[in-house]
């Protein structure tokens, strides 16, 4: 008896085309037009429980690939790059809100005040330089609880506006989160080298500083030096009339009051020698430093601080970011 052979399938068998068209019309409707289960069951003439045993069965199949795009990866993705220029091991980037410097600095100083309190537990010390940066982490705090901490200047101190009195500062920071503040009573800069060591060496002043070495957490600004609207010839008298020899001696960036050059070495600067101020070996010690800056004129400014390796933690707002890696780049130079 000849043996019957079993004809091959070419083509799927149409209750399979069937399912797998409405399969495709289920995973359509709901996953690009938005419909609901029962939406797509009334409008495909199938039960519910279909439409839903469709769905899962075509996301188990890998029909379906969903991807999020966040309204923070541009930020994400600066912080990377402004990472990979080195010299920090931590990028904050907030989004640039607004035209008005203000508004901007003020969006990073909250950013700044969030991540201090996350840094920070009771019995920490705190050192802080003066300044609309760190001012503007001072308006942001909005701590939960009250921390028993130290807030204690790390420069000495310059009395007139608001934001150079680092006094001023670090009572108002101690105040909103809690703690104690310590005052420096020494000026920022002595009249030259010698004096300096005799202030530096005076016991109420010597106590503080060595307090501030001892900090767990430093935050500091960023100044700019060539741009208009610099606030270091704020800090000393004569400062605005030395200007050439600021410039002649290659500064283009202040931390401390120190005044840095390009890569963020300590300039050949007369100031810079009588400056009652932890120095930069001191700083590099404490163990998280967090830089604050804002505003196309610092982004020159923060790069050579970067450079330097002066810092942990960078917080800026995303203009200033775009400037700092344009300037990195090679395209463009600002002070």
């Amino acid at each position: 008896m000849p043996i019957a052979k079993l004809k091959q399938k070419t083509t799927a068998p149409r209750e399979e085309i069937v399912i797998a068209r409405q399969m495709h019309q289920a995973l359509v409707l709901h996953f690009l037009e938005g419909l609901t289960q029962a939406q797509i069951a009334d409008q495909l003439g199938i039960s519910h429980a279909t439409v839903n045993r469709l769905i899962k069965r075509g996301r188990q199949l890998g029909l379906v690939e969903i991807k999020i795009k966040s309204p923070v990866e541009p930020l994400v993705d600066m912080e990377e790059r402004l990472l990979a220029l080195g010299g920090i091991s931590r990028a904050v980037v907030v989004p640039t809100v607004s035209d008005n410097p203000q508004t901007a600095l003020q969006a990073v100083g909250e950013a700044a005040a969030r991540l201090l309190i996350e840094e920070i537990a009771d019995g920490d010390t705190i050192c802080i330089t003066g300044g609309k940066g760190v001012g503007a982490v001072v308006a942001g705090l909005q701590p939960a609880r009250r921390f028993d901490v130290e807030v204690i200047p790390a420069t000495g101190c310059v009395q007139g506006k608001h934001y150079t009195d680092v006094n001023h500062v670090a009572t108002l920071m101690a105040d909103r989160l809690g703690g104690r503040s310590y005052q420096i009573h020494a000026p920022l800069f002595a009249d030259d080298a010698e004096q300096r060591g005799m202030l530096i060496n005076m016991r109420a002043v010597a106590d503080v500083f060595q307090r501030a070495r001892e900090a767990k957490v430093a935050v500091v600004g960023i100044g700019s030096i060539l741009s208009s609207d610099s606030t270091y010839y704020d800090l000393h008298p004569s400062s605005s009339e030395d200007r050439k020899a600021i410039e002649h001696s290659g500064a283009r960036a202040e931390l401390l009051a120190h005044l840095l050059d390009g890569e963020g070495r300590v300039c050949d600067y007369s100031l810079n020698r009588a400056l009652v101020s932890l120095t930069l070996e001191e700083f590099a010690a404490i163990p998280t430093k967090i830089g604050v800056a804002s505003g196309l004129s610092k982004a020159g400014s923060i790069l050579s601080v970067l450079r330097g390796n002066h810092l942990d933690t960078l917080v800026t707002d995303e203009a200033t970011g775009a400037r700092i890696l344009e300037i990195a780049s090679g395209e463009g130079f600002s002070a």
